[in-house]
């Protein structure tokens, strides 16, 4: 039977103009509901599936309309579809998983006019007035919690660290909704750290301090409720390199690495204030493999980030990067008494070229606030823009 989460069709809406099909109906009343699938290729009678219906040929352009009309013919727009393309000739299936989402209520709009359709049992309704209120109360809710909990997040990392003697890079990632699935065991944990460490060096390469390289990746140990990945850069001609990092078990993670103060030469340093564009490169760029990583662990899709950069001293900031004559401020002299922090949102489970060209925004943010025009180090290839 059909339930408030599963929708079957016996057919695919018609590719041509289908951001005026029922299509984008259909997931916004799913995202409403707290999600579910829509399965295409099954006939039903008295909402009970009866048998298996082929829908015939179903490429990769199709599969982009799909995603496409989530996005721009629901507002706010759907992400994160999964389409899962099932069976063989003659019993060809298609299942569209719609996420759970906390950006309800999402409207769909007709010419002048606009509702917010929702899942009643196994039928598409329309909210009434009040549900739509009670619905955008829910969804102010939960960005007041997201903030609470981005900030409890920060907080945690940015203690204890020697901010009055050099600038830290702070960064945490909380999952919108997040997805609580059995505990990462410290075996998990580990194959979680390793990855992001080949995926934050695919990222932004070398060339640069990885905060991902001076922690324990191998053995995490146990926190509350998190793994942590301490630092091992303990000795005096490495403690400039210093760096934390956290698996939380809802999927929340966080890294704390010393950016001020860094080597300049064999028997020189930077100030405290002092922070190289390509130490936040890579720890932009750490952060959002780790993000990636544990996405991919523990189910988790859509992430709210927030990368600060704490400094208790008396000294300006400045954010330097290279040029022909060697360190500079990127041309214009930007001194910050204060960072202010970068937020966003993130898709962790977004193609692999739309998520590499995540990285390359933000870490521009968070050098752009400084006076740096540019990144020097995450370069990810041009979009197609025909596909």
């Amino acid at each position: 039977m059909e339930t408030n989460d599963l929708d079957w069709k016996s057919e695919l809406p018609p590719a041509k103009g289908l951001p005026q099909t029922d299509f984008p109906k259909d997931v916004a009343a799913m995202a409403n509901s707290g999600g579910g699938v829509i399965v295409f290729g099954v006939r039903e009678s008295q909402k009970a599936a009866t048998d298996r219906v082929d829908i015939g040929e179903f490429d990769e352009a199709y599969e982009r309309s799909l995603r496409s009309a989530a996005i721009t013919a629901i507002s706010p727009p759907v992400f994160g579809l999964n389409v899962h393309r099932l069976g063989t000739e003659g019993t060809r299936a298609v299942v569209v998983e719609v996420p759970a989402s906390v950006d309800g209520p999402h409207l769909i709009y007709r010419n002048d006019y606009f509702g917010a359709p929702v899942r009643n049992d196994s039928d598409t309704v329309w909210m009434k007035e009040r549900q739509i209120e009670a619905m955008y109360r829910a969804r102010f809710d939960e960005r007041r919690h997201a903030t609470e909990a981005l900030d409890s997040l920060y907080g945690e990392a940015a203690a204890g660290r020697d901010s009055d003697k050099r600038a830290w890079l702070v960064a945490v990632a909380h999952p919108r909704v997040p997805r609580l699935h059995e505990r990462l065991t410290r075996d998990g944990a580990r194959d979680v750290l390793t990855k992001a460490e080949g995926l934050a060096l695919f990222y932004a390469g070398r060339g640069g301090v990885h905060p991902l390289e001076n922690v324990d990746l191998h053995n995490p140990r146990p926190g509350l409720r998190r793994w942590v990945a301490v630092n091992t850069a303990t000795d005096d001609r490495s403690l400039w390199r210093e760096a934390w990092a956290s698996l939380h078990h809802d999927g929340s993670v966080t890294l704390a690495a010393a950016v001020g103060s860094h080597r300049l030469s064999s028997d020189g340093f930077f100030e405290g204030s002092q922070i190289q564009s390509a130490a936040v490169e890579c720890g932009v760029a750490d952060l959002m493999a780790l993000i990636r990583a544990t996405a991919a662990a523990t189910g988790n899709d859509e992430y709210d980030v927030r990368v600060g950069i704490e400094w208790a001293g008396s000294e300006s900031l400045s954010i330097l990067t290279v040029d022909n004559f060697g360190y500079s401020y990127g041309g214009v002299s930007t001194p910050l008494h204060r960072y202010t922090p970068v937020e966003t949102a993130v898709n962790a489970a977004a193609a692999d070229l739309d998520f590499y060209w995540h990285v390359h925004d933000l870490a521009q943010d968070c050098v752009n606030q400084g006076g740096v025009s540019n990144v020097l180090m995450i370069q990810p290839p041009a979009r197609d823009e025909s596909a």
